[in-house]
């Protein structure tokens, strides 16, 4: 046989499909991370302004038209209310105008992201300086000295992430992509809670009590981390059991090249460009992210849309899951039953 017969007869046309599937993949990711991250410039960042009647709408107009509009900025009544907004991650920063003296103050919340918060405060020392006035930061919401960056929250979700989509994609190959019945996908999925209990728990043992990384309820962020593996778990499962092993890539698709460099842990959504800052909070990453550091730093304030983000996501894919394997046909399901065309593990 010549070797056009030998690599014609080596590779099908499925495997070459997916090959081409996997270099689409990779650049993608390629795309999609240097995309995202390769030039982070604050655009409309939430921004309060504490600072006396006479003064205050000018000074707001002028931060909001400052070149490239970094901040969106609007008048706080006084500072207590700025601390606050900025606890309820309804603002990133504020600047507190003092009366009397030269030296104003910008409140930060490096909890929030460092990168971020440094970046306020240099923002407005520019901003200051036709007034020839002097800023000082005060951090409202300190990111852990053990928390580099305040990436330890990003890192934390992207692990739990990893293991749901490779344990779904364990459970696609070792025991077929689609499950045999309604028994077996209800056993599937309570594989996958378990898994994602269990993984919950360890993720936030090991960066609270283990590493001393982020601070903040254990039990809270194990709550946490299980509706996140839970949720890119069964969302993985759901696309399996429509797509076949193609599922697996486009798990990748939604959770690694879209979901990671979106998510706001290397640089916070108000330095990202606008696509990468409209999809994150949607994605489980994103919202993964915004509640672990809320737990860690703020309290547990302004969780309930990240928390119904991750619920809709683990709904939806445990929704598919069962109502794929309950239309599967009576022969497909018996044959994968007993073992033809199929594992009958689960």
């Amino acid at each position: 046989m010549t070797f056009a017969g030998e690599v014609k007869n080596a590779v099908t046309t499925r495997a070459a499909l997916l090959v081409i599937g996997v270099l689409g993949l990779q650049l993608l990711f390629i795309a999609s991370y240097v995309g995202a991250l390769h030039k982070p410039d604050p655009t409309d960042v939430p921004f309060g302004v504490v600072a006396p009647q006479q003064m205050s709408g000018q000074l707001v107009t002028q931060l909001g038209d400052l070149p490239g509009g970094p901040l969106d900025p609007r008048a706080v009544s006084d500072a207590a209310e700025a601390r606050s907004q900025i606890m309820n991650r309804e603002i990133d920063g504020a600047l507190v105008v003092s009366p009397t003296g030269r030296t104003d103050t910008v409140l930060v919340a490096s909890g929030g992201g460092t990168v971020l918060a440094d970046s306020l405060v240099k923002i407005i020392a520019r901003a200051e300086e036709p007034r020839q006035r002097t800023v000082r930061a005060v951090d409202v919401a300190p990111a852990s000295p053990e928390d580099f960056d305040g990436l330890s929250s990003f890192y934390l979700v992207v692990g739990w992430c990893v293991g749901g989509y490779l344990c779904a994609s364990i459970l696609a190959i070792s025991a077929g992509t689609r499950p045999a019945n309604r028994q077996r996908a209800l056993i599937r999925t309570g594989v996958m809670a378990l898994y994602a209990i269990a993984g919950g728990i360890g993720g936030a043992v090991i960066v609270g009590p283990v590493l001393g990384a982020l601070p903040g309820s254990v039990w809270a962020l194990s709550g946490l981390g299980a509706l996140v593996v839970f949720s890119v778990g069964m969302t993985t499962l759901a696309l399996e059991a429509l797509t076949g092993i193609v599922g697996i890539g486009l798990a990748v698709l939604i959770i690694v090249i879209a979901g990671n460099p979106s998510a706001g842990g290397a640089f916070p959504l108000p330095m990202l460009p606008d696509f990468w800052r409209a999809i994150g909070p949607a994605l489980p990453p994103g919202a993964g992210t915004w509640v672990a550091r809320s737990i860690a730093y703020f309290k547990g304030n302004a969780v309930t849309g990240p928390l119904l983000v991750l619920s809709a996501w683990a709904v939806a894919g445990t929704v598919v899951t069962l109502l794929s394997a309950m239309r599967r046909k009576p022969d497909e399901a018996t044959r994968a039953a007993t073992g033809h065309g199929g594992s009958n593990l689960a």
